[in-house]
């Protein structure tokens, strides 16, 4: 049994619900920067309400690969994705899928708080704006008051929704950010490292809020805290060197792992 040196006691996020049928299902999918593979033949099945880790060292092609389900990486001149990914059995590159559409029902959380430079009203108000998902002022405040329900920040901000975003402290300003992805109504909710700017204590809170966001919502999150991965994920992924080595429940790779390199990185040998 393999354990972790360096993870201390906390408390288990995770919902007990298991895990749903595929929302995403990848095959076979590489993608090149020029000349250069970045990510090698990687297939997954993503679960529908559930949250679903990526682990491993810098570099290694785990947010790469997450940027693929919103085709994030179309943005990018060098970069080539070929192989398939469905979600809900469609093809995400069909030509005849908008990707602003798409990015709509995926909707993505960075790794450092982005607030706009609007209002906390006007920051949650702007997907359904421009995707027309509300119909009059009193629909759209509806809509921005439930997302800011859902990331736990309603409370905090009711009184001042005219104040700017950028004026919230950092952990208000990534529940904001969350808020907004998820006021599109999105499917899946992407989280590229989002607790990596926080403290210690704004990061459980996001845990807490990733923990109950997974009964509504497909989460993947890309972490470079195994003890994060563990606290809040039902499946972990690691990858090493553009490949995904090894995929299972959580608490199976961190304890039991299949291949030597997932061993060798979970204690510290490779990272």
């Amino acid at each position: 049994m393999v354990m972790l040196d360096s993870m201390a006691p906390a408390p288990d996020m995770r919902a007990t619900a298991a895990p749903r049928a595929p929302k995403i299902d990848a095959r076979g999918v590489n993608v090149h920067y020029g000349e250069t593979q970045a990510l090698h033949d990687v297939s997954i099945a993503i679960p529908d309400r559930s949250v679903t880790a990526f682990i491993g060292p810098s570099g290694c092609g785990k947010s790469t690969f997450l940027r693929c389900f919103n085709r994030m990486n179309d943005t990018i001149p060098s970069c080539r994705v070929s192989g398939g990914i469905t979600l809900e059995g469609e093809d995400i590159f069909d030509p005849r899928i908008d990707p602003v559409q798409l990015r709509a029902r995926v909707g993505m959380v960075f790794q450092k708080p982005n607030p706009f430079s609007k209002s906390i009203f006007d920051n949650v108000a702007y997907g359904p704006r421009i995707h027309g998902l509300a119909q009059g002022r009193d629909e759209l405040a509806d809509i921005v008051e439930t997302a800011l329900r859902k990331a736990a920040l309603w409370d905090e901000v009711k009184d001042r929704l005219t104040a700017p975003g950028t004026g919230l402290s950092g952990g208000q300003q990534q529940r904001l950010c969350i808020a907004r992805a998820i006021a599109t109504r999105p499917e899946v909710l992407l989280m590229d490292e989002p607790c990596s700017a926080l403290d210690p204590i704004a990061t459980a809170q996001i845990e807490e809020l990733i923990a109950e966001l997974s009964s509504r919502f497909s989460i993947v999150i890309v972490t470079h805290s195994m003890q994060q991965a563990a606290r809040v994920s039902h499946r972990t992924a690691f990858f090493h060197l553009g490949h995904m080595v090894e995929l299972g429940d959580t608490d199976a790779v961190f304890t039991n792992p299949r291949d030597p390199r997932t061993e060798a990185y979970i204690t510290g040998r490779i990272g």
